[in-house]
C-alpha cells in the first residue's frame, strides 16, 4: 500500500516540519508515504472563499489519480481513536491496492467538487487546529496507528 499526503500549503514552522520528518522517516518502515505540498493561491484578497476554494479544487483534483482512495481530513469527518483509526487502516490496507491520498485543503475547507470526489472523511478531533499543526497531529497518528497494527509497544491503553 501507498500513502499520499496531500496538502494545500507548505510547512512553514522550523519545528514542525522537524516533527513531520521525525515521523514521516519512520512510517518508511511500515509503508510507501509520499508528502505532496501544492503552492498556496497568491494575490486571495480579491478572491471569495467559494472563488479561492474552486481554484484549489482544480490543483488538489489535478493530483488524484482515478484509483486513489482519497480520505480528506475535515472536521465533519468521522473521529477515530487511535486504536479504531488502527483498525481503518489495516482495513484499507488489506482491501485495496490503490493509493490512500490523505487531503488537507486551504483555510476554508474543500469545495463542493472535492467532496465529491472523496471516498472518506476523518476528523481529528472537535477542536480546530491550524493547517500546520494538523500536519504533525496526523502523521504522528498514521505512525501510531502502523505500530498498533504491528503491536508495537509506541502505543499505550
Amino acid at each position: 500500500m501507498k500513502i499520499t499526503f496531500l496538502t494545500v500549503g507548505k510547512t512553514e514552522d522550523a519545528y514542525l516540519k522537524e516533527g513531520i520528518d521525525k515521523y514521516v522517516k519512520r512510517l518508511k518502515h511500515y509503508t510507501k508515504i509520499e508528502i505532496v505540498e501544492i503552492n498556496e493561491l497568491k494575490n486571495t484578497k480579491s478572491l471569495t472563499a467559494e472563488q479561492q476554494k474552486a481554484k484549489e479544487a482544480e490543483l488538489i483534483l489535478k493530483k488524484i489519480a482515478p484509483l486513489d482512495h482519497v480520505i480528506l481530513m475535515d472536521e465533519k469527518g468521522t473521529e477515530y481513536s487511535s486504536t479504531q483509526f488502527a483498525a481503518y487502516i489495516s482495513k484499507k490496507e488489506l482491501s485495496s491496492s490503490a493509493t490512500l491520498v490523505f487531503v488537507i485543503g486551504g483555510p476554508y475547507g474543500f469545495d463542493q467538487s472535492v467532496y465529491q470526489r472523496a471516498n472518506d472523511k476523518i476528523a481529528l478531533s472537535r477542536m480546530t487546529f491550524s493547517h500546520q499543526m494538523v500536519r504533525l497531529f496526523f502523521v504522528e497518528q498514521l505512525y501510531r496507528a502502523f505500530t498498533i497494527m504491528k503491536g508495537e509497544p509506541y502505543h499505550h491503553e
